[in-house]
């Protein structure tokens, strides 16, 4: 059996790759326990800085959850699927949100249920011209369940996000944009360029600062704004005893490139 996500490591960015393209790269449990093994070991490995997350083959990111395992686990009741499904799914999501490293999401089609909440959790996003996204979960008589009822109407607005929950609606990546689901929309070939090109300039600046910043912005979205400014202001005292912080003030008085350690 194949695995169900690739990984390769180049110039200190991992590029995962949802891998079930006959399968329209649907997420199974094997899937989403792969995705986080491999968060897991990227954290802990001091020479990859960045993540970029996309699909195998030309039709799809991931079209959602595997329906099939995933009725079983309604089958064998309410705890069963729960635990099963949506503690995993939300694991994972979460897991996406808060990685210490920045994650991009190349889009590269269908983006249906579960493989739109991914791109919701994710930091940064691009989408090719021929991407698809949609909220297909009211369609089976259920909400979504890895995050799309809290983090969508966080970035598109609440009216916004209720049309394409309610309706199942497909929606354009244009309209990604618009709502600010994704960064930017490209012609397909420029997919993974464009993913890349954005990975190695957040790159040129401190993997420490880097994390610092991700962690202020994903903690202060759920806090009153006095609480997120406490949490920049902890984030930024983390940085003050750091080389990397040093460094970088002084070859801006110096006028030269600096050079980050990640200490």
């Amino acid at each position: 059996m194949s695995e169900p996500v690739l990984i390769e490591v180049k110039d200190r960015i991992a590029l995962l790759t949802l891998n079930r393209p006959h399968k329209l790269n649907a997420l199974n449990y094997a899937m989403v326990d792969a995705l986080i093994a491999h968060l897991d070991a990227i954290e802990a490995a001091p020479d990859v800085h960045a993540v970029i997350l996309t699909g195998a083959g030309e039709r799809a990111f991931s079209a959602g959850a595997d329906i099939h395992e995933f009725s079983a686990s309604v089958q064998r009741g309410t705890d069963t699927a729960v635990r099963d499904f949506v503690r995993r799914g939300q694991a994972m999501t979460a897991r996406l949100e808060a990685f210490p490293k920045p994650v991009i999401a190349a889009i590269n089609g269908l983006a249906f249920g579960d493989g739109c909440e991914i791109t919701e959790a994710v930091h940064l996003a691009i989408a090719s011209e021929s991407a698809l996204f949609a909220k297909p979960e009211i369609n089976l008589g259920m909400p979504p369940t890895f995050g799309g009822t809290q983090r969508l109407p966080r970035l598109a607005g609440r009216k916004r996000a209720l049309e394409l929950l309610l309706t199942g609606d497909p929606f354009s990546p244009a309209h990604a944009r618009e709502i600010g689901l994704v960064n930017r929309v490209v012609p397909h070939d420029e997919l993974l360029p464009s993913a890349l090109d954005l990975a190695q300039r957040i790159l040129r600046h401190s993997p420490l600062a880097t994390g610092r910043i991700i962690t202020a912005v994903t903690r202060g979205l759920n806090v009153s704004i006095g609480e997120g400014l406490q949490m920049e202001s902890e984030q930024f005292a983390r940085m003050v005893p750091t080389h990397d912080l040093r460094e970088g003030l002084a070859a801006w008085m110096a006028r030269r490139q600096p050079v980050y350690t990640g200490e």
